[in-house]
């Protein structure tokens, strides 16, 4: 399923590192490990900026409503790099700079490990959807985007379970939950859509054509991208209902909690903000609806496009295997079956428009000496050239075919018994003229033919094809290199 397909197409694997440090020159070695170090120190650097700044669960207001909204500089530089090179390139910088924070923050080791493991987490999300479905990286149409923009609410779902942590590590009540929960992937979707996005759709290109020119240096991905799908739409509606609960529950807590102190202003703020949650929860819902009804649209198009590519392979591959059936293989001329059929065809219109038809037997004179002198495939030779000479003797609306070995057969439609013997009489002087080349040698051959035209004694076209191969022994037998006809 690929919701939008580029001209060169998309790589098929992640950069390895340790394919880059074995295969990759110098120049390329330099460019992604340096750009990769720095990027990995200000991830760093401005996770830590985050918290000192207190870029968590900033209050907005939009149309009345309050939603909280959080900064975190190193996601939209870890997602870039997850999604151009694969999800470890992302996940040990995100890691990193989440670590250090719940350090700096006072948080206790074991949490801070687990903590940490919240935006490798969201990365995750985000990178094995893209593995999935094959989707383009180039966000520059309404599909990419289609498929992106609710993916990324998915991955920010998932890295937002930090936010449990965050506020159970550090004793922050309850109010603060919310906030916190909120502005976590609110931000986070924000930043991966107007930040991550646009910078995908400006330097996936110039990355894109690298990595299709260098596929040494990817790592090629595991197949089952159909279970891959699937668990794709599993996690989507995990996901949402994981969102919804958590939103929607930590929006009642906030909203009991304030009624219980009986406050005017508190209640007023928990109220707004339990509204934000419902109405970000229903747009929220919508995408997700728009995109699964895009995600099916997607999956049935390609089941079509691939049962239809089936069904041509088929009909090709029985239309070959019914030409092969009818087709002797070494001359490329109807086999005996096909030629009987088509004889039968011939000797029916015949018979219904009283049409003249003629046919003709042919052999090869003294064909074992051609075997026995110069070997098997120089007989074969022969016997390909004389089918070319046929084949270029004849019509398209007659017959011509092999019977069995040097014996071959010609249905002439339209033809009477003096025609047939004028056509006979051609092929004859045009075989006797043209020897076959082998190696430094010619081989010179000779056939005697016998023709037989259509009679109304002739029930079947077994009795027509008797007297043709009656007259084509007498041929042999009164000299060969002769056309004899049929007298019966």
């Amino acid at each position: 399923m690929t919701p939008a397909a580029t001209s060169i197409g998309e790589p098929a694997g992640r950069l390895s590192l340790r394919r880059l440090l074995a295969l990759g020159s110098a120049r390329e070695r330099t460019l992604v490990l340096a750009g990769w170090l720095l990027s990995l120190l200000a991830s760093v650097a401005l996770g830590l900026g985050s918290v000192l700044q207190g870029w968590s669960g900033l209050p907005i207001e939009v149309g009345g409503l309050r939603v909280y909204v959080s900064f975190y500089p190193p996601l939209p530089i870890c997602l870039w790099w997850a999604l151009s090179l694969g999800w470890g390139w992302g996940a040990v910088p995100a890691y990193l700079a989440t670590l250090t924070l719940a350090l700096h923050s006072g948080m206790a080791l074991p949490l801070a490990l687990l903590f940490a493991c919240a935006n490798p987490l969201g990365l995750g999300a985000m990178t094995l959807g893209y593995r999935a479905i094959g989707a383009s990286r180039a966000l520059r149409e309404p599909r990419t985007l289609l498929f992106y923009v609710p993916l990324a609410f998915i991955a920010s779902v998932f890295s937002a379970s930090g936010a449990l942590l965050w506020t159970y590590s550090l004793g922050l009540d309850a109010a603060r939950l919310l906030p916190i929960w909120q502005g976590w992937w609110m931000g986070a979707f924000l930043e991966s859509v107007f930040i991550t996005g646009p910078w995908m759709a400006l330097s996936w290109p110039a990355m894109q054509a690298w990595l299709t020119r260098r596929p040494e240096l990817l790592q090629p991905l595991p197949q089952g991208t159909r279970a891959l799908g699937l668990g794709l739409l599993l996690t989507l509606v995990l996901g949402v209902l994981a969102y919804g609960a958590v939103s929607l529950g930590l929006g009642t807590a906030q909203l009991a909690t304030a009624l219980q102190g009986g406050q005017w202003q508190p209640l007023q703020a928990a109220a707004r903000a339990m509204m934000g949650t419902a109405w970000v929860f229903f747009w929220v819902f919508c995408l997700i609806v728009l995109f699964v009804a895009f995600f099916g649209y997607q999956a049935l198009s390609r089941w079509m496009r691939g049962t239809r590519a089936l069904v041509q392979q088929l009909a090709h591959a029985n239309a070959e295997l019914e030409r092969r059936s009818r087709t002797d293989g070494l001359t490329g001329l109807h086999n005996r079956l096909a030629s009987e059929e088509l004889l039968r065809t011939l000797w029916r219109s015949a018979r219904r428009y009283k049409d003249p038809a003629t046919v003709l037997m042919l052999d090869i004179d003294h064909f074992k000496r051609v075997n026995d002198t110069h070997g098997h495939a120089a007989g074969d030779a022969v016997i390909k050239a004389l089918a070319q000479l046929m084949r270029d003797a004849v019509r398209q609306v007659d017959v011509a075919g092999r019977f069995g070995g040097e014996e071959f057969v010609i249905g002439l439609s339209h033809s009477d018994l003096a025609g047939a013997r004028a056509f006979a009489e051609r092929l004859r002087e045009r075989i006797a003229a043209q020897p076959v080349p082998w190696g430094q040698e010619r081989i010179a051959y000779t056939v005697s033919m016998g023709i037989a035209e259509l009679r109304p004694a002739d029930q079947d076209i077994e009795t027509w094809l008797r007297r043709a191969d009656a007259a084509m022994y007498r041929a042999k037998q009164n000299g060969r290199d002769r056309i004899e006809l049929a007298t019966d």
